[in-house]
């Protein structure tokens, strides 16, 4: 039997990931969708954060040596998430298909 390789993720993704944690954490996340708006609450319920970030790693793709493709995208449909989260009034469009917000 043969041994499992393991993968890691790659660099590009890791930065990807780095640098939607920074600005989520300082307030600059999803811009221009979230200027102006103060979307911490966010901090104070875990589901909602959690969902943020799921939409991202959801939604943001590689090609085949794990390069990111699509960072700006994925961070705008989290955006659109923590907006409608924060704001009854915005609708989000497109609207979430269900495999960019599963919880996995």
């Amino acid at each position: 039997m043969e041994a499992a390789t393991i993968q890691k993720l790659s660099n590009s993704f890791s930065g990807a990931l780095r640098t939607f944690s920074y600005w989520i954490a300082n307030g600059t996340v999803g811009l221009p969708l979230l200027e102006g708006i103060d979307y911490s609450c966010i901090f104070e319920e875990p589901s909602a954060l959690e969902q943020a970030y799921a939409i991202f790693a959801n939604v943001i793709e590689m090609d085949e040596v794990g390069i990111v493709c699509n960072a700006k995208y994925a961070e705008m449909r989290a955006a659109q998430y923590i907006r409608s989260y924060v704001d009854n009034s915005y609708k989000v469009e497109p609207e979430f298909e269900d495999w960019e917000i599963d919880l996995y």
